[in-house]
């Protein structure tokens, strides 16, 4: 298990610092509160000019007007949103389900959405999201737009980020150091006689923070730099594939790769096995994940775990703490990782 580094965060926010008020943008717009609420609400009743002065102060501020009746403002819902990239894939199932477990236990309910891989689907369901008030928001990774920062700071919600790591989280985090991981790889390879590394990788910027510790720690081996091959995300079998022939057309003598999915790594035994190629004799495959099929596929796949039961427990108590107004005494976690090694590496 590799060793979680302490952290030490800016002050926290969350049910710490309270939601920006009508009155806060009044205040900015230089308005009454009527007026505020007749721009947001019945903007044909106010000039261009008034709905202008408003609408800057509600960006500035990252105020989201409250959807919830005015009479149960005070009320909790009861209700945590979850958002990951993608729900297609294994990798972020056990978290989520860890999560929905603990959480149901202390008397909340999980909604789960699908935000992809760009910051303007994850603003539009922000928005959506912070207008209801939850009693929570868990969100996947720690890299959000200008605007999707301001929403979740003003919100007063208590927020955790997960699957990534920073020293100045927005509220709570549960997560791990990506770059870490990268390097760790790869010299678990250059242990195992690796010398001419190659690394297969999705685009997003998890995916791109493991592949500059990969990098970055082969360069203090004193190897070459890897062969890169970059794609989209989320990956798929087909992209191994395709992406072990591109590895190979460029740079043939590659003895082993680092993916930054398991999927990916399945398709690069797959495309091994039909060009001939002996993994791990001739070429080491590791993923990352250690999604079910890694442990039965032939050869088996050495890969990198996450623990994510521990990851969506730890991230459940502590948005139900903060949504009772317990203290929280660790609001960053680092889970670590843990390199798993079989077959194929």
């Amino acid at each position: 298990m590799h060793a979680p580094n302490p952290a030490h965060p800016a002050p926290l926010l969350g049910r710490d610092r309270p939601a920006v008020t009508l009155r806060e943008v009044a205040e900015r717009a230089g308005v009454s509160m009527i007026t505020v609420s007749r721009a947001i609400n019945t903007p044909q009743q106010v000039s261009e000019r008034t709905r202008e002065r408003v609408q800057e102060a509600v960006s500035a501020l990252g105020y989201v007007p409250n959807l919830v009746a005015g009479g149960l403002r005070s009320a909790r819902s009861h209700v945590v949103t979850a958002l990951v990239p993608t729900l297609t894939g294994p990798l972020f199932g056990e978290m989520v389900q860890a999560l929905t477990e603990a959480l149901e236990l202390r008397g909340f309910q999980v909604m789960l959405g699908q935000v992809g891989y760009a910051h303007s689907r994850e603003d539009e369901l922000l928005r959506a999201i912070v207008g209801r008030r939850p009693d929570g928001i868990v969100l996947t990774g720690v890299m959000h737009s200008p605007e999707g920062r301001r929403l979740l700071t003003a919100s007063g919600i208590p927020i955790v980020e997960t699957w990534d790591f920073t020293d100045t989280p927005i509220d709570m985090l549960v997560g791990l150091r990506h770059e870490a991981l990268g390097a760790a790889v790869c010299k678990h390879l250059f242990a195992k006689g690796r010398r001419r590394l190659a690394l297969l990788s999705g685009g997003d910027e998890r995916a791109a923070r493991r592949a500059r510790g990969f990098e970055a720690a082969a360069l203090r081996l004193g190897l070459r730099p890897p062969a890169v091959r970059l794609g989209k995300s989320p990956t798929t079998h087909a992209d191994g594939r395709e992406g072990l022939v591109a590895l190979l057309a460029d740079t043939p003598d590659i003895d082993a790769v680092f993916c930054s999915s398991d999927m990916l790594a399945l398709g690069v035994l797959t495309e091994a096995r039909v060009r001939g190629i002996a993994v791990p004799d001739q070429l080491a495959v590791m993923g990352f994940g250690d999604i079910d099929f890694a442990q039965t596929v032939s050869p088996s796949l050495s890969t990198v775990r996450i623990d994510g039961t521990r990851m969506g427990q730890t991230a459940a108590q502590l948005i139900a703490d903060r949504a009772e107004g317990q203290p929280v005494a660790e609001p960053v976690v680092d889970i670590g990782f843990s390199i798993i090694e079989r077959d194929s590496a």
